[in-house]
């Protein structure tokens, strides 16, 4: 059996970080990226948004309840089986709504929607943890990045598949192919998840080990998230994830009522591109500003802040123009296609939308990620993080199952925005500078090789060299400064 954390392909190492992220992110691309893409088409492609929304709340309902506890499961489980069995459920309901799209079983999407929240929060949990505790702190922000990057991809990917069906189609909805198409991508998942090694067999640039434990008790790991709940960092960031996805029914709904089928597609390919740009951007100002990790979070809270003001202004603007009840926006009937005119303008404020988003998504996890260094602390975090992220978008979604006017959607969305930002400030300003000196950190010189399984290793490293012939430590732990970015 080939020993993947042994695998070094020139100066890459299967067991480095950076491609362990990089595995994550295709985790990612082909299971919640290809539902990204299905709900960037605007009420899961259907023209029933009632439905959709229930769904939605449902599904967003069944996560916050499953989040606080997501994190719990990771670390008992650990993040290889945590993350393949979090990646079931987004298979299920895209065949939830291919059943809903030939058969009209609306008892079946909503089922599908409920066991998704259950699942989805056990993938969140591991990928918080992994993409959180695997890289050096130096390199968080990027790491980030990387894996919303490669996450959004699927989102672009899936749009490009939408888009390549319906192109040459103005129906309202979405063609039954398109499901099907994003089903069996998304259940390459699945398996794809076995590919990521366990945290103690991951080896930073520097030579720490990720973690030596691979795995802890039920009884103290329940002992520890009820320590987590009661931090008051992570009081202060509830309204932060609480609005972080706050949005998201506003903004599909919007989509649904504006545009048709194909350019709905188009609208969730350029919005997963905005993804993309949005993660790059915070993750350059978060890593590779010259100052002080505190400063370069306080001025990335800054931009972000300013950056949802400016987006979300000229998005009132666009909104003070139409309610739920026009027909007729700008002068032209809805639902647009991508060849009106009046389309142009709304079509890139839906792309700029997720820019922000994006940032304010990286924001959120540079934010917990420059707490702690420890990937059980981390993975409770995520699970924290997206329970109450999901409990905001159920409450929004259950707003715009009852009509909730558009204006008064968008109001509140950034409003909350707003009010979550300084106390992530807040929080912030008490961050260190680095988290190596007050944690433990565990170098390959004094782990033993037989320990850590004949694992490659960076350049400048080698097993047991601070350890004598007794297996006794003989030199301090130091964390080198100048270590590299593997």
């Amino acid at each position: 059996m080939v020993n993947l954390a042994a695998t070094k392909v020139g100066p890459v190492r299967y067991n480095s970080p950076w491609t362990q992220v990089t595995i994550l992110g295709f985790v990612t691309f082909c299971s919640v990226g290809m539902f990204s893409a299905v709900s960037g088409l605007g009420a899961g492609g259907t023209q029933d948004t009632q439905l959709s929304d229930t769904a939605n709340g449902v599904l967003y309902g069944c996560f916050a309840i499953a989040g606080f506890f997501a994190g719990s499961v990771n670390n008992m489980l650990g993040p290889r089986m945590t993350l393949s069995i979090g990646s079931t459920g987004y298979s299920l309901y895209i065949g939830a709504l291919w059943a809903y799209q030939v058969h009209g079983t609306r008892w079946f999407l909503i089922l599908a929607g409920a066991l998704l929240g259950c699942t989805a929060s056990l993938l969140w949990a591991a990928q918080g943890s992994i993409m959180m505790s695997y890289p050096l702190e130096k390199d968080k922000g990027r790491s980030f990045s990387l894996f919303w990057s490669i996450f959004q991809m699927g989102t672009l990917v899936g749009a490009a598949i939408a888009l390549g069906i319906q192109a040459h189609s103005t129906m309202p909805g979405v063609s039954t192919g398109v499901y099907l198409a994003f089903m069996i991508i998304m259940l390459t998942a699945i398996v794809t998840s076995w590919l990521l090694l366990p945290p103690h067999l991951v080896v930073r640039g520097d030579g720490t080990v990720v973690e030596l434990q691979d795995a802890i008790s039920p009884a103290q790991e329940f002992k520890e998230l009820w320590h987590l709940l009661k931090d008051w960092r992570m009081i202060a960031l509830f309204p932060m994830f609480f609005s972080s996805n706050y949005f998201y029914s506003y903004q599909g709904a919007i989509t649904t009522a504006l545009f048709n089928g194909r350019t709905r597609a188009l609208v969730s390919l350029l919005t997963g591109l905005g993804s993309i740009i949005g993660s790059i951007i915070i993750g350059q100002i978060t890593d590779s500003l010259p100052f002080s990790r505190r400063k370069r979070a306080l001025l990335a809270t800054a931009f972000v802040a300013f950056f949802n003001c400016a987006i979300w202004a000229c998005g009132l603007g666009f909104q003070v123009q139409f309610t739920r009840a026009d027909t007729v926006v700008r002068g032209v009937a809805v639902p647009w296609d991508w060849t009106a005119g009046v389309a142009v303008g709304p079509i890139i404020l839906m792309m700029a939308y997720y820019i922000a988003d994006a940032m304010f998504q990286g924001l959120a996890y540079y934010t917990m990620s420059s707490l702690t260094n420890e990937p059980f602390k981390l993975a409770r975090m995520a699970g924290y993080y997206k329970g109450v992220q999901s409990a905001g978008a159920a409450v929004s979604f259950a707003m715009d199952a009852v009509k909730t006017a558009y204006l008064g959607e968008h109001l509140v969305s950034w409003l909350l925005l707003l009010l979550s930002l300084p106390l992530c400030a807040w929080v912030l300003w008490g961050i260190r500078d680095s988290n190596y000196e007050v944690e433990k950190v565990t170098h390959v010189e004094d782990v033993s090789d037989g320990a850590i399984e004949g694992m490659a290793l960076p350049p400048g490293h080698v097993a047991g060299e601070h350890l004598n012939d007794g297996g006794v430590k003989t030199k301090p732990v130091v964390n080198e400064g100048s270590a590299t970015s593997d």
